[in-house]
């Protein structure tokens, strides 16, 4: 039996949430660096301030997946975790602009991102379980659109604050201007409100509802791998011990031989504990001990279908882009298009709120291409968007290092902001197609990975760039960041898009 198609109000209840979800979201991109540097931190160390939330987000997607998987109750599958989500979101929403010390503001950007993603990994999960597959690009399209949108209004808001209300943009060296704090209060108060309508207002079919629509559970070729019992254990264990061997001898190599900073200290130790968490499942394993989240995360990771692994690699790429233009816009449009360096300067605090500005430019065009995009992908193909997409998004980012006037870069945030629509929908839109239905939550925890990981490598290795290679130049990492993304484009082409005929 078929899944019933949704109407179009259906499914805009059911991506609401995502307005409230990116007003957070966009508020931290746009202002956390900003924040940081005003608490006294120092360019180069920016990008490790930002490392622990990825790493949170890292562990937490899959459990959230795997644990939603299996809930049900008076809320439902996926709306428990919505909500939860949202109410740490606010409270952190309202802690973070009044952060006294720079290790209290790196503490509240952890709780925050993690909040973000208890809400927001459920949500893509929603649109599988809700949608048939002919309507999943409109349904991720839906939620691209109201990314948009929340993320076109947060973004500028210390701009309109500033700018429209005469709220102070400036404040004394270590403080936070009332401009960015006033923003972060109503952005709070917009995340839990938008996703508390999604709560009320949406439903959720049941697990029995779930099993009788048997297009996905029955005709996904992915399912046929998850039934061919768990990988043995003596395979986690060697391959742990190869993970954990490379990660330790990476980690003091650069330590005795060439240079070891705390971000790269943490990237080494990452692989190392990847080895360490395969040799826990391997031993589980052996034990008969299956049945656990650990083991059953490990299995359903090594058994990803392969739209899923070929997408992985697209979404590195992607991400490592974004992450070095949230972390570096900031300090890059300041230092060298502004000639600002002093943080607490009136010129530094227009070059940040210029670009609260071009962020809210970026989204607001993905907002308007969220849905062309969706009729774009019918006359041609999801991959050929996509691909177009992220050349132009490249060539955006990239072309910060030659723009020398600020209003140029208006330009520049088109490609980017079509990158950004593509990014939020085309991706999930062919993997919904290719994943069992009864693991959706789990695999898009999972996939999850693909967007913390390249995070992780960003915070890791650009600040040590910067430092070492670039000369504290921040606009470097921007032109890295545009090579990246069209290196994405060139990988979109190897996809295998299994859904493609029913959009």
């Amino acid at each position: 039996m078929k899944k019933p198609r949704l109407s179009f109000w259906q499914i805009w209840n059911m991506s609401f949430g995502f307005l409230g979800i990116q007003f957070g979201f966009a508020l931290q991109n746009a202002n956390v660096s900003r924040i940081f540097e005003t608490l006294g931190a120092k360019i180069d160390a920016i990008p490790i301030l930002w490392i622990a939330a990825p790493i949170t987000g890292l562990v937490v997607q899959p459990i959230i997946g795997h644990m939603s998987d299996r809930t049900w109750g008076r809320l439902g599958r996926r709306r428990p975790y919505f909500l939860s989500g949202a109410i740490l979101a606010s409270i952190a929403l309202f802690i973070m602009p009044n952060s006294p010390l720079l290790w209290i503001a790196a503490g509240m950007l952890w709780i925050m991102d993690t909040s973000i993603n208890i809400s927001m990994e459920p949500f893509r999960a929603f649109v599988g379980d809700m949608l048939p597959s002919e309507q999943r690009t409109i349904g991720f399209s839906m939620q691209s659109f109201f990314i948009g949108l929340g993320a076109v209004i947060a973004s500028a808001l210390p701009y309109i604050m500033a700018n429209w209300f005469g709220v102070s943009n400036t404040a004394a060296k270590g403080s936070i201007p009332d401009s960015v704090k006033l923003s972060f209060y109503i952005g709070g108060a917009v995340f839990l409100l938008a996703v508390l309508w999604t709560v009320i207002r949406s439903r959720e079919y049941s697990p029995e509802e779930l099993i009788s629509y048997s297009e996905e559970s029955d005709g996904n070729t992915a399912n046929t791998e998850h039934e061919a019992g768990p990988i043995p254990g003596s395979k986690f264990i060697r391959n742990g011990l190869v993970w954990t061997a490379i990660g330790a001898a990476l980690f003091f190599a650069f330590y005795f031989l060439i240079y070891l900073d705390y971000g790269l200290g943490v990237f080494f130790g990452g692989l190392a504990a990847f080895g360490v968490l395969q040799i826990v499942a391997g031993v589980l394993t052996n034990r008969k001990k299956t049945a656990g989240g650990l083991v059953v995360v490990m299995n359903d990771l090594f058994k990803m279908p392969k739209t899923m692994v070929q997408l992985a690699y697209v979404q590195f790429f992607s991400w490592f882009a974004l992450f070095a233009m949230w972390i570096y816009t900031t300090p890059g449009v300041a230092h060298h298009i502004y000639g600002a360096t002093d943080t607490s300067s009136a010129l530094y605090n227009e070059a940040a709120n210029w670009v609260g500005v071009l962020m809210a430019v970026y989204n607001g065009f993905a907002a308007v291409m969220a849905f062309l995009l969706v009729w774009i992908a019918r006359k041609t193909n999801r991959k050929t968007v996509h691909a177009i997409s992220l050349v132009c998004g490249g060539i955006g980012l990239a072309s910060f290092y030659v723009i020398r006037n600020p209003h140029m870069l208006l330009v520049s945030e088109l490609g980017i902001g079509l990158a950004w629509a593509s990014i939020l929908a085309m991706p999930y839109a062919i993997l919904t197609g290719s994943l069992p239905a009864r693991k959706m939550g789990v695999y898009m925890g999972i996939f999850n990975f693909f967007i913390v990981i390249p995070q992780i490598t960003a915070a890791a290795i650009l600040g040590f760039c910067v430092r070492n290679l670039f000369g504290d130049h921040a606009i470097y990492a921007l032109l890295l960041g545009g090579a990246s993304l069209i290196l994405a484009a060139l990988l979109v082409m190897r996809v295998d898009d299994v859904d493609a005929s029913t959009y």
